[in-house]
């Protein structure tokens, strides 16, 4: 069975391969190796690391999201062997000091799986590596194309993971743009329980969506017309924040085909609530004056 330091090792190897070839193609020379006493420092570092606990950092180690072959040097530090302090201290510095795609890749390659193998082995999470994810969110759009939506698309993902990490969620302001685009995604994707969690919670902050997102989460739901297998309550509980929430910013053949969507679904106590929320509103037809959709 492969460790989360295989994975992770063979991620940024493969990638620094495919980074050497394509410059050495570039240039017409390879890549030049590191040079012994760079190869020393850092090894330095990594053993500063596998034991920190608080307190200053390594200065050589703050440098490393200012390298172009910052990948590399990471590489070297094993962030597998990283304590769950140290993991904070380096989203700090990284989230901070690296463009949105390189932090998204740091994000992907080391955050996420570290906290997936922290809350599959405690069944919980150490609390410097949710205020990690927490600090993450510096950069939303990194944050939501390196962690939640691979996370999604795994398919892999747990209602534990999908609770602790959609907390963040709650706790922290998020830009409209970005949340509307993670919902997009969401509402695109195969359908599991994980991902009625995180539309619940995007749509419970209560955003100003444009139409086009909220079309998605309708057809997103609609798609279920067919399905013959019984739905969990976690799918009515999103459901029904949908009603709750966006009821007048529905139209009415929406809201029709959602009210013939409950006699193919239904809970006996989710299902009378939804059926009120959509009956007793405005719709957005009707209204005469549209709220603005955003570009």
């Amino acid at each position: 069975r492969r460790t989360l330091a295989d994975i992770i090792m063979e991620k940024i190897t493969e990638k620094q391969t495919e980074v050497d070839t394509a410059l050495s193609e570039l240039s017409g020379c390879p890549m030049p190796q590191l040079d012994p006493r760079v190869l020393e420092v850092y090894r330095g570092v990594r053993e500063v690391l596998s034991k920190y606990r608080s307190g200053k950092l390594p200065k050589a180690f703050k440098i490393i999201p200012a390298l172009s072959n910052w990948e590399q040097i990471l590489y070297i530090t094993e962030p597998e062997t990283w304590t769950a302090a140290a993991m904070y201290q380096a989203t700090r510095i990284f989230s901070s000091n690296l463009k949105e795609r390189m932090a998204q890749r740091f994000y992907n390659l080391v955050l996420l799986p570290r906290i997936r193998d922290d809350i599959a082995e405690y069944k919980r999470l150490n609390f410097h590596l949710y205020m990690a994810l927490k600090k993450a969110l510096f950069k939303p759009a990194a944050w939501f194309k390196g962690i939640l939506i691979p996370l999604c698309e795994s398919g892999t993902c747990t209602l534990r993971e999908a609770i602790i990490i959609g907390s963040i969620l709650t706790k922290c302001s998020i830009p409209v743009l970005h949340s509307s685009a993670a919902l997009l995604k969401l509402a695109e994707m195969q359908y599991s329980g994980a991902n009625s969690i995180f539309l619940r919670l995007l749509i419970d902050k209560k955003y100003a969506l444009p139409f086009r997102v909220l079309d998605a989460l309708v057809f997103h739901f609609l798609a279920f017309r067919t399905e013959q297998r019984l739905l969990p309550v976690l799918w009515h509980q999103s459901f029904l924040a949908l009603a709750q929430r966006y009821k007048e910013d529905l139209s009415s053949e929406q809201k029709e085909a959602l009210l013939e969507l409950l006699k193919f679904h239904s809970h006996p106590q989710i299902s009378p609530e939804i059926r009120r929320e959509l009956m007793n509103s405005k719709t957005r037809d009707v209204e005469g004056e549209q709220p603005l959709a955003m570009e």
